[in-house]
């Protein structure tokens, strides 16, 4: 039931807002219960000091989970984010960010999910996220 790369692609380009899209976020990987996609280092979403923005790194772990659920689904269903929790670790300066998104529980109405991201190269992550979301077709 899992996606395609094609598949997860088309979901991640028809369903987010424009500026979410303007990320550069791709699907690296789908699978049963998880996804991965990749956040390109881009010097418009560091803050001051260099770092990426936790911003940019929340809304990469929101989108990973809207995969990560369409994948363990087969297909894309609508869904909305209940709660969403973050915690950043160290910094990300110049480097693609991969974020992957774990399936911990998938229900008819309910999923939820815990997210890493890491550095590209990096051998500890940068932050990590959980997330609710309650299915809604």
């Amino acid at each position: 039931m899992t996606l395609t790369l094609a598949e997860a692609d088309k979901i991640l380009a028809d369903n987010f807002a424009p500026w979410v899209l303007e990320l550069g976020l791709s699907v690296v990987e789908a699978g049963e219960a998880h996804a991965v996609l990749r956040l390109p280092w881009d010097g418009r979403l560091a803050r001051e000091g260099g770092g990426l923005s936790g911003q940019a790194l929340m809304a990469a772990a929101d989108t990973a989970t809207v995969i990560a659920v369409s994948s363990a689904r087969g297909a894309f269903v609508p869904m909305t984010t209940v709660q969403q929790s973050t915690s950043f670790m160290r910094a990300v300066t110049g480097a693609d960010v991969l974020v992957d998104a774990r399936i911990t529980k998938l229900g008819r109405r309910m999923a939820f999910a815990d997210i890493t991201m890491t550095a590209e190269g990096a051998a500890e992550p940068a932050a990590r996220s959980s997330t609710v979301y309650a299915l809604l077709g």
